[in-house]
């Protein structure tokens, strides 16, 4: 049974056109599980690899429990992070800013790492998000296959959706692996993606800053 707030956060994305390109339907994770560990055991054949081999005869059951417990495990909302809040009793209305969150992803046209970090801020209204749910929400939406701009987008959306305050803003730093490791093999360069909402989009100042203080850590 998925909790109020995934539902609320899911409607959202939904809403917004953001959330991932998902097929609906119920989610057996142990089936889930079973299926991805026989078609990696195919993939494994049709590459020519032997399975009867004591360091490969593990991988397809070692893959699949990875893919559907961890990295991917963003796609089920069953998995979205038990989420506290308290009322704004200390009436606060200045900038909470968490930066250097770790994320680390997948990206969804070769199913290769992206590896970086995250700063999400906003400015509370009536509600104050407990400080480790932003690094459980930047995960959860990171275990995924992903591209980077949408990424950024889901994690604004739910923290708007979860403080009921459009002042948002996300900013994720990170080198993609697809980049680096395959095609043009470009291993320094990183992509930067913003997502401004409310304060910090209308007012050039507060953007500014927030840019700014991103760009000192």
């Amino acid at each position: 049974m998925l909790s109020k707030e995934a539902i609320a956060v899911q409607q959202a994305l939904i809403q917004e056109g953001l959330e991932t390109p998902m097929i609906q339907r119920s989610v057996n994770p142990s089936q889930q599980q079973h299926d991805t560990q026989e078609i990696i055991m195919q993939l494994m054949h049709t590459l020519g690899l032997d399975l009867r081999d004591d360091s490969l005869k593990g991988t397809p059951a070692r893959i699949a429990k990875m893919f559907t417990h961890e990295i991917f495990a963003g796609l089920n909302y069953a998995n979205f992070p038990s989420i506290t809040t308290v009322d704004n009793k200390m009436n606060v209305d200045d900038v909470i800013n968490v930066s250097q969150i770790q994320v680390t992803s997948t990206c969804e046209h070769h199913f290769i790492t992206i590896d970086g970090f995250a700063q999400v801020a906003y400015i509370p209204k009536h509600k104050i998000l407990g400080l480790s749910k932003i690094n459980r929400i930047v995960q959860f939406f990171a275990q995924r296959p992903q591209i980077q701009e949408r990424l950024t987008q889901q994690i604004k959306i739910a923290i708007q959706t979860l403080t009921d305050s459009a002042d948002v803003a996300v900013r994720i730093r990170a080198t993609h692996f697809c980049v680096k490791a395959r095609g043009v093999m470009d291993t320094s360069s990183m992509t930067t993606t913003l997502a401004l909402g409310g304060q910090f989009k209308e007012n050039k100042s507060l953007r500014a800053e927030f840019v700014h203080s991103t760009e000192q850590v």
